[in-house]
């Protein structure tokens, strides 16, 4: 098991199982609604999941813009209460495909809202692709078209997702285990 700045990671996704899931993903997303397509990567954690799905976009024929937005969940405590932005999107998506790129679907609120606000926007068609989906944490009636992995209930770290800002840079995705020895 590697271990990343004195902590064990035990890797969950290897970096050879994600890439080739990403090929999967794009050619399924290429199926569907594609024309005059905008990508939107939910900052921070999908960055780098959403980087590596636009290059497998690419290879599977479709040129998309890409935009991001930053979303956050809020409230007392631990407890979301809601989601606001912080940062929004650019462009004009009145009338659009729309692929809304995460890391990870847990709870289902902030994907929900970005959804949601898409279409108040007016987007033509709205999508989503999740690397991850954890089915154990969802509050809302809400689930991606597009799922990379299914994940257990582990908080998991690395490909672009982090604790304490540490261990975006892994490439897996790994739950932290312990201290090294």
């Amino acid at each position: 098991m590697p271990i990343v700045r004195g902590k064990t990671i035990e890797p969950l996704f290897t970096a050879e199982t994600i890439a080739a899931r990403n090929i999967e993903l794009a050619t399924e997303i290429a199926k569907g609604p594609s024309d005059d397509l905008l990508v939107i990567s939910v900052l921070k954690g999908s960055f780098v999941f959403a980087a590596d799905l636009i290059r497998a976009l690419h290879h599977a024929g479709l040129a998309p813009e890409v935009e991001f937005i930053t979303l956050s969940s809020y409230g007392a405590g631990t407890v979301s209460r809601g989601v606001k932005i912080i940062k929004d999107i650019d462009s004009d998506v009145k009338g659009r495909n729309i692929l809304l790129i995460d890391d990870i679907l847990e709870s289902g609120r902030t994907l929900k809202f970005a959804r949601d606000l898409m279409y108040e926007r007016g987007a033509a068609h709205v999508s989503i692709a999740v690397l991850l989906d954890k089915k154990v944490k969802r509050q809302e009636d809400f689930e991606a078209d597009h799922v990379g992995f299914e994940c257990p209930d582990y908080f998991v770290v690395g490909y672009g997702m982090d604790v304490a800002y540490a261990f975006r840079e892994l490439p897996f995705v790994g739950v932290v285990t312990g201290d090294a020895a």
